[in-house]
């Protein structure tokens, strides 16, 4: 959900159920990766920087899943939790 300040800045937030939704899919993606014996991180970063699909599995529907999720929502979730932002 967007927010607006008074220097027209948008505020993106995210709920806990939308947080606990990502972690969910991108731990169901990395695992579908690691059993069909790629480099988990490796190809999630290709996706997330190339938006190709096929950088993810097809294996349980780890394509589908992934392509749920906005890429931009991702990459703030990644870099708050690398900061220990959240």
């Amino acid at each position: 959900m967007a927010d607006f300040d008074n220097n027209k800045t948008i505020r993106y937030t995210l709920n806990v159920m939308e947080r606990s939704e990502l972690k969910e899919i991108l731990g169901e993606v990395y695992d579908a990766l690691c059993v069909k014996g790629y480099n988990p991180v490796n190809q999630i970063v290709g996706y997330i920087l190339s938006e190709d699909p096929t950088y993810i599995t097809n294996y349980n529907n780890a394509r589908s899943k992934i392509s749920k999720i906005d890429r931009e929502r991702l990459l703030k979730e990644l870099v708050a939790n690398f900061l220990d932002l959240k």
